[in-house]
This record gives structure tokens, C-alpha cells and sequence, in this order.
């Protein structure tokens, strides 16, 4: 039961640490999932990821290229924020922080109690 509910939760989050990611730099996927997975980790799986991308991309929040880094064998697809992507972010943050205080008051109320 505790897992599924991990899932969802899971999956409510994955646009928002995308977006984050993104908003520290233009990054290819391996990298964003890397970065999302470390420590505990989100959990993203690469093949909920580029779904996840590409849902994001044809939604004007992000935009793809190519670009083959030095040393690369070869060109790899990296994302960046748009400025769409950047507003939605802002406005997704605001509502992460209030959703995340008034369930630390619900949660830490009922654990006192």
C-alpha cells in the first residue's frame, strides 16, 4: 500500500524536479536523471523520463538540441528552459512550498496529537 502511494507522490513531482534541474542549466537526459536519482532519488525511471521530456518540450516548456561535447563518440540531445518553462516553474515552486508547509502543519499536527 505505501508504494503505490510513493508512486503517485512520486509521479506529481517528476515535472517540478525536471523543471528545477533545467533551471540550473541545459542538460542532456542521462544527466537530469542522474541529478533527480541521487541520494534517495525521486524515482524517475529513464523510461518515464523521456515521455516526460518530450510531453514537456511539445508543451513549450522546454526546447531540445544537439550538440556533440568534446571527447563525446557522439551528439547528444540536451534540454533547456523556455520562458514558459521558466514561468511555470516559478508559479510550480510557489505551489510546492505552500502545499509542502500546510502538509508539515496537517502531518506534524495529527503525529503531536
Amino acid at each position: 500500500m505505501i508504494e503505490a502511494w510513493k508512486s503517485q507522490l512520486r509521479k506529481g513531482a517528476a515535472e517540478l524536479a525536471v523543471l528545477a534541474v533545467l533551471d540550473k542549466g541545459d542538460a542532456f537526459g542521462v544527466a537530469i536523471l542522474d541529478t533527480i536519482e541521487s541520494g534517495d532519488g525521486v524515482g524517475v525511471s529513464e523510461g518515464a523520463l523521456y515521455p516526460l521530456l518530450k510531453r514537456l518540450e511539445t508543451g513549450g516548456r522546454i526546447q531540445s538540441y544537439w550538440s556533440e561535447p568534446d571527447g563525446a563518440a557522439a551528439p547528444r540531445k540536451y534540454y533547456r528552459l523556455t520562458g514558459e518553462g521558466q514561468d511555470a516553474l516559478r508559479a510550480m515552486r510557489d505551489a510546492w512550498t505552500s502545499f509542502r508547509q500546510r502538509m508539515d502543519e496537517i502531518v506534524g499536527a495529527s503525529h503531536d496529537a
